[in-house]
Parts: C-alpha cells; structure tokens; sequence
C-alpha cells in the first residue's frame, strides 16, 4: 500500500528537481533499437563515450538488428572501443540484437506488448545484461513503468536518510516503485534528474549549498533526526 506521506516527500524532491534543471528529455536516442544499444554500451562508462560509440555503429551502418545479429564480434568491437570492454559488449550486443530478431522479430512494438515481467526475466536471462541495463531497456525503449537505479540513484538517496548506505539495488528500486503510481514518464524523467543532480551537485564531494532540493533535504533530516547537515558532507 503507498505510504502518503513518503511518496510526497518523493514527489518533492522531483519537482524540486524538475524546476531547477528542467524537463531532460532521456533518453537521447533516434528509435527504439538505439536505446537498446546505448543501454547495453553505458554499462561502466560516461554517455559520451557510449554515444560515439553509437554514432560508430550508425556511420558503419550496423546500427541496425539484422546487421548486428550477424555482424561477426571483431567488426562490431572495432566501432564501440570507445566504451571499454568493447570486446564483451561486443558480444553481448550481438546476442541482444540475435534474440531481438528471431524473438521478438526486430519489432519494438512486438518486445513492449509482453509482460513486463515475463520480459524482464527474459533479458535478464541474456549474458552480460544486468538490472540496471535491462530496467533502462524496459523505461525508455518499451515505455515500461519500471524505475532504473544506478549508483547515483542509491547515493543521493541514502544521503537524504531515505536509504541505508550499501542498499541493493532491488531495495532502491522499492523505493520509488512502491510509493509512487506507476507512471511512464514520471519514471522517465526522474531518473534522468537524479543523474543530473548527481554529476552537477551531489557528487561524491557534495555541493550541498548548491543543491536545489537542500530545503527539502531539511525537512527530511529535521523530521529524522533534528540535523540539517548533509550526510554527504559532515
């Protein structure tokens, strides 16, 4: 059952966000396929080494399922170096996109139109995709309620006393999904905020008087444990 007063208190915090960074419109991809790509290519890298690393694929004109699925490793590893590991993803991407095709006929609509989590358990069953990996595919290229945690997500939040440091990732995810309505867009954009509000703001060195959700942040500690100081900077 949703917890009012905690899914306001989330609720807060994104308009906070939304109204200091504006909306950010994730995820910067052309169709549906090229999320799929970008996901399994930001694992353990920046987005702007996985986005030449797409801009490769398109320019070498396998940025297409067919052409990846069968692409031999070694010509698909050659044009995604610029996100490391490239000899692994290179493989992984090829087993994405052999599945995508003779599964799911290279059909985006086809992939969204099954069970969320009947096709959770499938990704995740293909070597090499994680959680993270598998909810980004779910969000923004199925349109698929499911909230996406990263490591940004699990320190701001534990920084705010709403997460216990060290929390895994399935007891993040809990978090949103359990006190939030399951909302496509709202997913979407929230954690596209977290991101920002942690490359810009709560870093591991955090801004804290920078942070646009600080009076917010206040509130929270003050209701706690009667701090305001960030546990982020002591």
């Amino acid at each position: 059952m949703m917890r009012s007063s905690l899914a306001d208190d989330l609720l807060a915090i994104y308009n906070a966000l939304r109204s200091a960074f504006g909306h950010q419109h994730w995820w910067p991809a052309e169709t549906p396929f090229e999320t799929m790509i970008g996901a399994i290519l930001t694992q353990n890298v920046s987005w702007t080494n996985a986005a030449q690393a797409v801009r490769n694929l398109d320019e070498a004109g396998l940025l297409d399922p067919h052409a990846l699925a069968t692409a031999k490793t070694s010509e698909i590893a050659r044009q995604i170096v610029s996100s490391r590991y490239y000899n692994q993803k290179s493989e992984r991407i090829r087993e994405f996109s052999r599945i995508y095709v003779a599964e799911f006929g290279a059909d985006p609509e086809v992939m969204a139109a099954m069970d969320t989590d009947e096709l959770r358990r499938r990704l995740l069953a293909i070597r090499g995709l994680g959680k993270e990996t598998v909810d980004t595919i779910l969000l923004y290229a199925c349109e698929k309620p499911v909230f996406v945690v990263d490591a940004y997500t699990r320190r701001v939040f534990s920084r705010y006393g709403l997460l216990p440091e060290g929390a895994s990732y399935d007891r993040t995810q809990r978090l949103f999904a359990e006190n939030l309505e399951p909302d496509v867009g709202l997913f979407n954009d929230y954690h596209a905020q977290i991101v920002h509000l942690a490359k810009t703001t709560c870093r591991k060195s955090p801004l804290c008087d920078r942070c646009p959700i600080r009076e917010i942040h206040k509130l929270l500690c003050c209701a706690k444990t009667g701090s305001i100081v960030c546990a982020g900077n002591p």
